[in-house]
């Protein structure tokens, strides 16, 4: 049965795409802990897929057993790559695409990329189009408020379900604030009563009592930062939502609980990506995973010069 935003289970509960944090083997941790979430990948070009680009290509792989609904974020500008791009995420078995329409760094934005693109409606229209023309899978868009204002997001994505946008995700702050001050879910909440496709808030979810306080008339959350050195987030979103008790599992988890998931994020970076580069990338996870422990400092020095599994093992364990 295709993945369909409509029909899928309220509420939705989503891994917020990052780049160079959400990849497979991240993302099959975070399965692993809370089946139900919604994972997206890294943002990855549309001219990169177009062109058959080694590297990006090697981003688009998925573990198909346990990734489901896993959704493909892309970013660009040229509608051509985007049909092209789209039909080859599609093939590859992919349950949905999102178009990132929120990324604030600036040398995505001086390119026309990702924020930039509350700029330039037409074109922002014309990428979705595209990409509905080429496929069967649902289109997204993940979005901030707007540039400067909260006033452009009604009208802005309005245009995106008329050129076909199946849901929409939205990050609580304007392109300007970029990750300062706190979120305002207020105009997310006001888009969701004027539109009829799904609406998922995204920004500053860190606790499951986060969740319940601001999904109000939403479809579902997406969490991102909030996941940073604490994936089992995920469980307790879930849980919350759906009415069971509201703990904080990185409170209630011991240290030691959570070293065999640490483990395993470890092996699945090595599977994915080799053990060189595996552990060159697991070492940010790593330092974050010991945040706020007693010892953090001294374990934090010796996990970012590891090499192997084993030697993440061998600090932690002794």
């Amino acid at each position: 049965m295709h993945f369909s935003w409509q029909k899928i289970s309220r509420p939705i509960v989503a891994l917020a795409p990052m780049a160079g944090v959400t990849d497979a083997s991240y993302r099959q941790l975070i399965k692993r802990i809370a089946p139900e979430v919604v994972v997206y990948t890294e943002f990855l070009s549309t001219d990169a897929i177009h062109y058959g680009a080694e590297k990006t290509m090697k981003m688009l792989h998925f573990d198909a057993e346990l990734e489901h609904p896993f959704i493909v974020q892309v970013f660009g500008k040229d509608p051509e790559h985007f049909l092209s791009a789209a039909k080859v995420i599609e093939e590859l078995g992919a349950d949905g695409i999102d178009i990132n329409m929120g990324c604030p760094a600036a040398r995505v934005t001086s390119s026309c990329h990702g924020s930039a693109l509350i700029r330039d409606p037409d074109l922002a229209a014309k990428l979705v189009a595209a990409t509905k023309e080429a496929v069967s899978i649902p289109v997204s868009v993940k979005t901030r408020l707007g540039w400067d204002t909260s006033e452009t997001l009604i009208p802005f994505c309005t245009r995106l379900i008329e050129a076909g946008a199946d849901a929409l995700a939205i990050h609580g702050r304007t392109y300007t604030q970029k990750y300062s001050g706190d979120a305002d879910w207020e105009p997310i909440y006001a888009l969701k009563e004027s539109v009829d496709v799904p609406v998922i808030g995204n920004g500053d979810i860190l606790s499951g009592q986060d969740a319940i306080e601001k999904i109000g008339n939403l479809d579902g959350v997406m969490i991102g930062r909030g996941t940073f050195g604490n994936p089992w987030i995920m469980r307790d979103v879930v849980d919350a939502l759906h009415g069971k008790k509201v703990e904080c599992t990185r409170d209630t988890m011991s240290f030691e609980e959570k070293i065999p998931f640490i483990l395993e994020h470890c092996k699945y970076a090595v599977q994915m990506k080799g053990e060189r580069r595996g552990m060159l990338e697991m070492r940010k996870h790593l330092a974050n995973y010991v945040k706020g422990i007693d010892g953090a400092a001294r374990l934090r020095a010796k996990l970012v010069r590891v090499e192997r599994v084993e030697d993440v093992e061998a600090i932690l364990c002794s």
